[in-house]
């Protein structure tokens, strides 16, 4: 049987809330998910090599920061300090900022630790996920997200 991927909600950097995968049932969903600050490097590369291959034109592509569950005024100072950083209305619409206690997240998702980004090619349809990875996106990334979206 397939693995769900877990509904969460968020807020991207144009503040509008957003429940993943729920929200996107047009297209298949590839949802990279950061722990990290320091995970922004490969996040940024697995996107412009989605994005090089045409598939930000066939695929919802999200980044997906995880953060521990915090006080108001702390998720208002870090959203606030994202959205400096973040101008390109394109990042702000893909990004999506979720609070929550991310040792159940990364439970139901078997994912050991956050020392890596991961991420997830999600059916729209049935929210199952169809493929997954850790770190980088390579070719070989591709082309298998490519032949599981039936593309």
């Amino acid at each position: 049987m397939a693995m769900v991927f877990p509904t969460i909600s968020g807020k991207n950097l144009h503040k509008k809330t957003t429940i993943i995968p729920d929200d996107f049932s047009t297209k298949n969903i590839i949802i990279i998910v950061a722990f990290q600050k320091w995970h922004q490097e490969n996040v940024n590369k697995c996107i412009s090599s989605l994005e090089n291959a045409g598939l930000n034109t066939t695929h919802e592509i999200l980044e997906v920061p995880v953060i521990r569950s915090s006080s108001w005024l702390k998720q208002m100072r870090l959203d606030g300090l994202m959205r400096a950083a973040f101008r390109d209305p394109n990042i702000r619409q893909r990004t999506v900022t979720v609070y929550i206690d991310k040792q159940h997240f990364r439970n139901s998702l078997n994912i050991p630790d956050e020392e890596s980004i991961h991420w997830f090619l999600v059916d729209y349809v049935n929210k199952n996920i169809l493929l997954r990875g850790e770190n980088k996106i390579n070719t070989e990334d591709i082309e298998a997200i490519k032949s599981a979206s039936k593309i």
